[in-house]
């Protein structure tokens, strides 16, 4: 029973795939058009050279500002 429903489900969705109508999209011609590219030689400019700096440890000024100790921070000795 259950091979015959198998069999039936199968011819069924291959008719119905078989019935379908194969869409065809219509090839769209596009308007090409063609642009010279001209080329102009300007003078040379001078760039700008930037120093960098470079410190022998990373984020050194930050870590010196944020060790700072108050007066009041310090443990007192009973």
């Amino acid at each position: 029973m259950k091979a015959i429903i198998t069999l039936l489900f199968i011819i069924t969705v291959g008719v119905t795939a078989q019935a379908q109508e194969a869409k065809v999209t219509p090839v769209l011609k596009m308007e090409t058009t063609e642009v010279k590219a001209t080329v102009v030689k300007k003078e040379a400019v001078q760039q700008e050279t930037k120093v960098a700096r470079l410190y022998k440890f990373k984020n050194s000024k930050i870590k010196k500002a944020l060790s700072f100790s108050t007066k009041r921070g310090k443990s007192k000795i009973a």
